[in-house]
């Protein structure tokens, strides 16, 4: 029989075409908490307490729902009105309200600056725990939700305004809109530093602030990236006669009006889609100085430290989220007759990937146990902060954007569709390298750090030597780099390559001291020697990738 125009090719009463099979189901109803990397470092760094609402987060987080909330967030993306409808100016961002849903889970759930509260040992390794889970589910809002944690230490340089607002920023309670602080159940916290004629360089500011006899000052400038505009109060460095200061700046003054905020407009970004990002003009704006005049770079500084371990835990995070979708397709996905899972080649990939995840997962919960142990009074874990905050800030999160594409990569050109999720996981990957200092700014900070602090290097040193004798590997890595360590006046024109062998040399200790014996011999292997090539999936086949495949969640099951 020759088929025709009239002819149907097959008799199918339904119209179907064909049926979709080998395709991965969502990865939906899980726990993302349910990683033994995560949690082992959470007990690890003294947060064990926290581990049930850990996991009630996890399921939560892998919830349908909220995957609905991530995508709706990032595609209604936030939406400026300088004026109402009779002419005013307001300078109001709209959200869609998936956003709010997702704010009001991590303020609720102690994201925000509810640490600063706990008296509980392990408080801020608890909150850092719970921030990597969360925010792999969305990463945009996590922006408004690390500066509201980050702000109080510095806020503390004030006294009597840490009093009045230091309550409302530690509340575990989302209360959006702009209102007189003091009439609200919770605040929000954002800073401006940068400008347009200096960026990094923050001493090229050129915003100016003058002195009432109030005992209020007066800011007027323009500031080019300002995350997150509907936060309720900022942090702002503008040059005062006495040199650059910091100054606490409301969105809504004390009686209720408005302070003078006007948003230029939003930046149209890669990535970091849900979250709104601007530049605020200053004129005449009321201000209240935080620490002494001329100090403002060391005041904020103390902000800009918090903000940077969150930089650490986001990329920890986002290279996780990937990896956990990558794991998940290529266990169900099947090709040449046989799970990718089960093929030698992906399997030297998901293992490097997931060797990549647990080094960053590890290196991430160590600062912030060093951050929670600091502020309760350790001089070592303060000392040791210093020096690996910039560190892992340089490279975890140099690291996301190569990971999250390898990732993706395992879908192929499922991975490739919005619809995946993946390119959302890819556009927002560079974002923690820029946030907060890119790579030469960290980098540069660590040999400030090694040159003026030497009580920094010293507690490196200690973390890296408590895994002497471990691994001859690392034992040789650590000897020569060393001997790096001497500034040379070539220093700035290497300093990348050193913050890298920093970085490795101490994953590779916190790998050989708390990891299983096959996952540190991994990455010794493949990180500290020549045997290992430039992208992922080079391990050696001398890899036992059955046993680092186990510490993979999704990759085995």
């Amino acid at each position: 029989m020759t088929a025709t125009a009239d002819t149907p090719l097959h008799s199918d009463p339904a119209g179907r075409t064909h049926e979709v099979t080998n395709q991965a189901p969502p990865l939906t109803g899980h726990d993302v908490a349910d990683d033994p990397v995560l949690l082992e470092g959470l007990r690890r760094e003294g947060a064990g307490w926290y581990a049930d609402d850990l996991h009630r987060l996890g399921r939560l987080t892998g919830s349908e729902q909220v995957q609905r909330w991530a995508e709706e967030a990032n595609r209604c993306e936030p939406l400026l009105r300088t004026h109402d409808r009779y002419g005013n100016r307001i300078d109001e961002v709209d959200f869609h309200p998936s956003y709010h849903a997702l704010m009001d889970v991590a303020i609720r759930e102690g994201l925000g600056g509810a640490p600063w509260a706990d008296d509980r040992p392990g408080a801020h390794v608890a909150r850092a725990a719970g921030f990597m889970v969360w925010s792999s589910a969305e990463s945009g809002h996590g922006c408004p939700v690390s500066m509201t944690y980050a702000v109080v230490p510095a806020l503390r340089s004030a006294p009597e305004l840490a009093a009045v607002y230091e309550p409302l920023l530690t509340s575990r309670v989302y209360d959006p809109g702009l209102r007189a602080p003091g009439t609200k159940r919770g605040l929000l916290a954002g800073m401006g530093m940068t400008e347009k004629q200096g960026g990094t360089d923050v001493r090229a500011n050129t915003t100016v602030a003058e002195e009432r006899p109030d005992g209020t000052w007066r800011l007027r400038g323009h500031k080019w990236f300002t995350s997150a505009p509907m936060n309720d109060l900022f942090l702002v460095l503008a040059q005062a006669p006495g040199g650059l200061s910091c100054f606490l700046v409301p969105r809504v003054l004390p009686d209720g009006s408005r302070n003078t905020f006007r948003i230029q407009r939003l930046k149209d970004k890669l990535g970091n889609r849900s979250n709104a990002s601007s530049e605020p003009e200053f004129d005449d704006t009321v201000a209240w100085p935080v620490g002494p005049e001329g100090h403002g770079v060391r005041t904020i500084i103390d902000m800009v430290t918090m903000t940077r371990l969150d930089c650490i835990l986001g990329s920890a995070s986002g290279i996780r989220a990937a990896l956990a979708q990558a794991a998940h397709h290529v266990r169900h996905r099947s090709v040449f007759g046989a799970k990718l899972i089960d093929q030698p080649l992906m399997r030297n990939v998901i293992a490097d990937l997931g060797l990549e995840s647990e080094a960053a997962t590890t290196l991430a919960l160590r600062v912030a146990g060093a951050a929670d142990r600091a502020q309760r009074g350790d001089a070592q874990e303060r000392a040791f902060l210093r020096l690996a905050t910039a560190v892992g800030k340089y490279w975890v999160c140099k690291r996301q954007p190569a990971a999250v594409a390898e990732a993706l990569e395992c879908l192929g050109g499922n991975g490739y569709d919005e619809a995946s999720g993946m390119p959302r996981l890819y556009r927002d990957a560079p974002l923690n390298g820029i946030w907060e200092g890119s790579g030469n700014v960290n980098a540069l900070d660590v040999l400030r750090a090694v040159a003026r602090e030497p009580a920094s290097l010293d507690a490196f040193r200690a973390e890296v030597e408590a895994a002497a004798g471990a691994d001859a590997r690392l034992d040789e890595a650590w000897r020569q780099l060393r001997g790096e360590l001497v500034l040379t006046p070539d220093a700035e024109l290497r300093a990348r390559r050193l913050v890298e062998r920093l970085a490795l040399v101490l994953q590779a200790s916190l790998l050989v001291r708390h990891a299983p014996p096959a996952v540190s011999d991994a990455f010794c292997a493949s990180r500290l020697t020549p045997d290992h090539g430039l992208a992922f999936g080079t391990l050696s086949p001398a890899t036992d990738l059955a046993a680092v495949l186990s510490r993979v969640p999704g990759a085995t099951g």
